[in-house]
C-alpha cells in the first residue's frame, strides 16, 4: 500500500502500561478541525473521562483476546505520530449501528495523524499494520464509515484501495446526515505450483 516515502517511525502495537499517551493523542487527535467530522465523541466527553476509563480502554486493545488492536507510529524520540485501531466484527453478530455483521470482517476507526506527519508514509504504515492483524484473524474484508465531507481522509482511503460498498449509516443525533462506509476485501493469496 505503501507508495509514498516511510519517514523514521515504528509502528506497533499499544502495550497496556501506556494508557496516558493513549489519551493524550486521542485527545489532540479530537481537537483536529476535522474532529467533528471523523470522531463519535467530542474533545469534552473524552478530556472527562476518568483515568481507569484510558487504563482498560488501552488494556483492551493492547491484547489480542478482546478482537481489538491498536497500533502507533512511534518517532525516532519516542513520540507517537499517528494511530489507528481495528475492531474485529463477528458474521451473526450487529455492529454500533444496528446493521447485522454478514461476515467476518475488520474495523478501522480512530484514525489519526499528526499534521506534521501527513504525506509521509505513516497512515499507510499504520493501514498495513491494521490490515495485516484483521486478515490474521480471518476477516473477510476490513471497512471504515467516513462523513462524506471528510475530503482529506475520503482521498486516503481511496488511495489505500478502499471503496464505497453502498451502505450508509446515519449520524446519531443529525437524522439529516449519513456518513459512508468503505470497504476493502481479502484479496486471496496465491498458491506455489507444484512441479
Amino acid at each position: 500500500m505503501r507508495s509514498e516515502p516511510f519517514e523514521d517511525c515504528a509502528v506497533r502495537p499499544v502495550r497496556a502500561g501506556e494508557w496516558a499517551a493513549v489519551r493524550e493523542l486521542r485527545l489532540t487527535a479530537l481537537r483536529d478541525p476535522v474532529a467533528r467530522l471523523a470522531y463519535l465523541e467530542t474533545h469534552e466527553e473524552a478530556v472527562g473521562r476518568p483515568d481507569s476509563y484510558w487504563r482498560e480502554r488501552t488494556a483492551n486493545a493492547a491484547e489480542d483476546a478482546g478482537g481489538v488492536r491498536q497500533f502507533v507510529a512511534e518517532a525516532a524520540d519516542g513520540s507517537w505520530v499517528g494511530t489507528v485501531t481495528v475492531l474485529i466484527e463477528e458474521a451473526g453478530a450487529t455492529d454500533w449501528a444496528g446493521f447485522p455483521v454478514a461476515r467476518r470482517q475488520g474495523h478501522l476507526v480512530g484514525v489519526y495523524v499528526r499534521p506534521g506527519h501527513r504525506g509521509s508514509g505513516v497512515t499507510g504504515a499504520l493501514f498495513d499494520a491494521a490490515l495485516e492483524w484483521a486478515w490474521g484473524r480471518g476477516a473477510e474484508r476490513v471497512r471504515l464509515i467516513v462523513h462524506p465531507e471528510n475530503a482529506r481522509a475520503l482521498g486516503f482511503y481511496r488511495k489505500a484501495g478502499f471503496v464505497e460498498s453502498g451502505v450508509t449509516v446515519p449520524l446519531a443525533g443529525k437524522p439529516d446526515e449519513h456518513e459512508l462506509e468503505m470497504v476493502v476485501e481479502r484479496r486471496p493469496t496465491s498458491t506455489p505450483v507444484s512441479r
